[in-house]
């Protein structure tokens, strides 16, 4: 139970009347709320978006390009040579096979070649995959738009992308000859047949990929063995790796000396890079709005406490002490941002639930994302962390920005403010 100090005013009746003051002048503060609400709404709205963009670039590259862990020949790493296998894959295979975390593991023969058409060439990384590993690894078999996937029968077929597909002049069914490097560095090849077309979220990743089985390449190489491990984990954090660097070090005690494991973010250091200056681009964002909104709140709290200074230097005569004073004023100010702070969110909620629901198109702005691998859909991510943040740092910049119009207050004597004209 709270007790009546000295000056004889409670702090609920402080509250209540900072309340009060707060909405004499109803206009001026619900114009104030208003734009703190909007403001709110479209900070945390670009926030989401900047992260569900980077969230969604990082998905991507893990799905499609990085997997969450790969093994290769430390030689393979430094000079992509087709001899450069890795050593011992067997060990690592039946390690991973006794992980439930693991989701699919793809061991793939790699080589770099020539795809040639009757009208165009054009050099092109050749996945020699087992298809059924590979479509448990990536999302490829759910985004081929035409024809199949690789099938276990029928004679060399390849799958490609629209894009190289579009470049070469090639549909469904046609002949392409691929040429490579052999073991003995002859030039090896043979004629594929066009199986199926796919699209992935990266311009970049479709124009230098294609995929045959793995037989198929090998025969062709004169070559056994596999040039990469490929490994996807079940659901994980998409900024997060640390169960992949788990995995790494669980995977180290198997490894040949002459094979390396890595994961997603050593295998891309942009996307460690990305996540790590996330959250400073965010913190940016949100310091410019908080500055902005500290300054309006305090140009609304100097007018409203000076055009009242008469009436606080009554309170002062009456026996109200200068730091209940203070504190009137920082509870209207207090109050006034706590007000536009929480309605605000509430909306941003309520927004977000929807964006999320229905996604961002970018429209013609997802060619150009498209070479970074960013989906031609957006669905903005806001963490509670980053609304809790958000709410704190308004409190915050809501006493601030009431601490001079109080101060200017306090520091007259009662007769001196009774005297004053607004």
């Amino acid at each position: 139970m709270m007790t009546k100090d000295n000056s004889g005013w409670h702090p609920p009746m402080l509250a209540l009347l900072a309340w009060r003051n707060l909405w004499r002048n109803r206009l001026r503060t619900s114009i104030m709320v208003c734009a703190m609400v909007f403001g709110l709404v479209g900070v945390v709205v670009m926030l989401g978006f900047m992260t569900g963009m980077y969230a969604n670039m990082i998905d991507n590259a893990v799905a499609w390009q990085t997997s969450h862990l790969q093994v290769h020949n430390k030689d393979y790493l430094l000079d992509p040579d087709i001899n450069s296998r890795i050593r011992a894959p067997e060990p690592v295979l039946t390690k991973l096979s006794e992980i439930s975390e693991v989701q699919g593991v793809s061991a793939r023969f790699v080589v770099q070649g020539m795809l040639a058409s009757p009208r165009a060439s054009r050099g092109i990384r050749i996945n020699g995959v087992d298809p059924a590993a590979e479509a448990r690894v990536t999302p490829i078999v759910d985004n081929i738009t035409q024809g199949g996937w690789l099938e276990a029968g029928g004679r060399h077929p390849i799958v490609i992308s629209e894009k190289t597909a579009s470049r070469l002049k090639l549909r469904l069914g046609s002949k392409v000859v691929l040429t490579f490097s052999n073991a003995d560095k002859a030039v090896s090849g043979a004629a594929f047949r066009v199986a199926g077309l796919y699209r992935s979220p990266s311009s970049t990743f479709d124009e230098a990929n294609a995929y045959v089985r793995r037989a198929d390449l090998t025969a062709l190489a004169g070559l056994d063995g596999v040039h990469e491990i490929a490994i996807r984990l079940t659901k994980s954090d998409s900024l997060d790796n640390s169960r992949a660097k788990a995995l790494a070090r669980r995977l180290s005690s198997v490894l040949s000396p002459q094979d390396r494991v890595r994961d997603w973010q050593e295998i891309q250091p942009m996307l460690a890079t990305i996540i790590a200056q996330m959250d400073t681009s965010n913190a940016v964002i949100l310091l410019i709005f908080i500055s902005a909104l500290g300054l309006g709140i305090a140009n609304i709290m100097l007018m409203a406490v000076f055009e009242r200074t008469r009436e606080f230097g009554v309170l002062m005569a009456i026996g109200m002490v200068k730091r209940k004073i203070m504190g009137l004023i920082l509870l209207e100010s207090l109050l006034l941002g706590l007000t536009g702070a929480l309605l605000g969110l509430m909306l941003s909620v309520l927004v977000i639930a929807l964006l999320v629901n229905t996604g961002i198109p970018l429209g013609n702005m997802a060619d150009g994302l498209g070479a970074f691998g960013v989906s031609t859909t957006l669905y903005p991510q806001v963490t509670l962390g980053q609304y809790l943040s958000t709410l704190a740092m308004v409190v915050i910049v809501s006493l601030l920005a009431a601490l001079y119009p109080a101060r200017q207050i306090v520091k007259q004597r009662p007769v001196d403010a009774m005297s004053q004209k607004h």
